[in-house]
């Protein structure tokens, strides 16, 4: 009996959590919004799918230098500045997009891999699991394994679930956005984007500062 409500609170807490991450602004889901307005919303949904690509190795690392490496901190603002760097070149991106009259944009999307790119280089993975995510499910593994199996698949469920069905509302009224709407949109994504890359910065930057 024990067990399963311990299981019914890490699921519950899994959902809670990643519905929370799933719907908050970052680069990820302006990405997927982007990929969605510009190529469809095929392609924001596979944007939306790259959490179950570099989240493993995320947690697997993070957990492993968090508890080997002194500079921990060193380590996660050296990724946070290369993460806004490359946030900052999609936004470049959306600046320049052509205009679109109608139809998708041509040209290859590179959906899976850009959005693997964004979540890998953005810190908010990391410090969830860092902070959040590893310590919670190391104590469940320990004490309900079952539970914190159900922690997980409530978390990526709801996280990449909310970013599927952001994608998927885009593309209903995807066929509105033409013209000057839909370079304005892009814009307004790019100029979005180009906040969140000044963020990171500023977060790589302070976590390097912290070192000392």
């Amino acid at each position: 009996m024990t067990t399963g409500v311990t299981t019914l609170a890490l699921l519950s807490q899994g959902v809670l959590l990643g519905l929370s991450a799933g719907a908050a602004p970052g680069p990820l889901l302006a990405l997927v919004v982007s990929q969605t307005v510009r190529h469809g919303a095929a392609e924001g949904v596979k944007a939306a799918l790259a959490p179950l690509v570099t989240d493993l190795p995320i947690i697997l690392g993070v957990t492993f230098l968090l508890s080997r490496v002194a500079d921990a901190r060193g380590i996660l603002g050296t990724v946070t500045v290369a993460g806004a760097a490359f946030v900052a070149f999609l936004a470049w991106e959306s600046f320049r997009a052509p205009p679109l009259p109608t139809g998708v944009e041509a040209g290859e999307a590179r959906s899976v891999s850009r959005g693997a790119a964004v979540n890998a280089l953005s810190p908010h993975p990391y410090l969830f699991w860092a902070a959040v995510g590893g310590p919670l499910l190391v104590r469940a593994w320990s004490e309900d394994r079952p539970g914190a199996a159900a922690f997980l698949a409530g978390f990526y469920v709801c996280l990449v679930g909310s970013k599927v069905a952001v994608a998927l509302l885009v593309g209903q009224t995807r066929r509105f956005l033409t013209g000057r709407l839909y370079r304005g949109i892009l814009r307004g994504l790019g100029a979005l984007l180009l906040l969140f890359s000044g963020r990171l910065l500023w977060d790589g930057v302070a976590l390097l500062a912290s070192r000392h």
